[in-house]
C-alpha cells in the first residue's frame, strides 16, 4: 500500500501565512558524504532556490531563514568567506523575479563585505514591486541584536519628548523591531535535528508552533515542507485561551462570514 503524501494531506484553507525556518545541518550533511563544509552551504543554497516555487503555490505569503547570525561571525575565516562569497555569487534575482517573490532582509547589513551589500541592496530593489510572496533573509542577525537596536531607538524617542516612557508597550517595541515589516510567523521549523531558537526571531516567535526535523536543509523539500505544515494543523492554537472559547470563537467567525 502506498502512503498518503503530506502533500495530499495538508488542507491549502489552513496554511500558515508567515513561516520561520532555522536552515541547520548543511555542514553536517556535507561532512557525512566526505564534501567540504561549503559544499553543504552550496546544496542549501539551492534548496532554499527550490522551496520558492513550492511556498509560493501553497499560498504561504511570508517565508523568513535563517541565514547567517551575528553568532557566525565566530566561525573559522575560511568559512565564514566562503559564506560570503556564497551570497555575492548566489543570490538570483531572477529566480524571485520567476516566482514573484520580493526579496527582504533583516539583519546588521552593515557588516557585511561591501560587494555582498551591493548585490543585496540591487536584489532589494529589483524585486521591490514583486507581490506573490515575500521571502526575508536574516543576515547578520540575532534576536538580541534588534531588541537592543529597538531599545536604542525607543530610548531616543524618550530623550527626544516624542515618547512617554508610560506609553510604552507591545506595539512601540513591534514597530522599532527590524522585521517590524513582518506578521509574526506562526510556524517555526528548525531543519538538522537540534532543539534550540538560537537567539532567531524570540520576540516574534511567542506564540509560534515550533516544527524539529531530523533531516538536513539540503534534504527539505516540498514533502517535507508540507509534512511541517500538516503538523502545524493538528495544533490548537489557544493564545491563553480554553479550547472551549476557541471553539466558540471559531463559531462565531463562521457566523459572521
Amino acid at each position: 500500500m502506498i502512503e498518503t503524501m503530506y502533500k495530499e494531506k495538508v488542507d491549502l484553507t489552513r496554511v500558515p501565512q508567515h513561516i520561520a525556518v532555522i536552515m541547520d545541518g548543511n555542514g553536517r550533511w556535507a561532512k557525512e558524504r566526505g564534501m567540504k563544509r561549503q559544499e553543504g552551504h552550496v546544496a542549501g543554497t539551492q534548496a532554499l532556490n527550490d522551496i520558492l516555487k513550492p511556498v509560493r503555490d501553497l499560498g504561504i505569503k511570508y517565508l523568513t531563514v535563517y541565514a547567517f547570525s551575528t553568532e557566525n561571525w565566530n566561525r573559522p575565516e575560511e568559512e565564514v568567506n566562503a559564506l560570503m562569497a556564497l551570497l555575492y555569487e548566489k543570490l538570483d534575482v531572477n529566480k524571485f523575479m520567476e516566482n514573484d517573490v520580493r526579496f527582504r532582509v533583516i539583519g546588521d547589513i552593515g557588516r557585511l563585505p561591501k560587494i555582498v551589500q551591493d548585490v543585496v541592496n540591487n536584489c532589494l530593489e529589483q524585486t521591490s514591486n514583486n507581490t506573490s510572496g515575500t521571502l526575508t533573509v536574516a543576515l547578520s542577525y540575532s534576536s538580541k541584536w534588534e531588541l537592543v537596536e529597538a531599545t536604542k531607538k525607543i530610548a531616543r524617542r524618550v530623550q527626544e519628548g516624542k515618547l512617554n516612557v508610560e506609553d510604552i508597550n507591545d506595539k512601540t517595541i513591534n514597530e522599532s523591531l527590524n522585521a517590524s515589516f513582518l506578521p509574526d510567523p506562526e510556524l517555526l521549523i528548525r531543519t538538522g535535528g537540534e532543539f534550540r531558537l538560537s537567539n532567531y526571531l524570540l520576540w516574534q516567535c511567542a506564540y509560534s508552533e515550533l516544527y524539529f526535523t531530523d533531516t538536513y536543509w539540503p534534504d527539505f523539500d516540498e514533502e517535507e515542507l508540507c509534512k511541517a505544515i500538516w503538523f502545524y494543523q493538528q495544533r490548537e492554537r489557544r493564545f491563553g485561551k480554553t479550547s472551549e472559547q476557541v471553539i466558540e470563537s471559531t463559531k462565531e467567525q463562521q457566523v459572521n462570514k
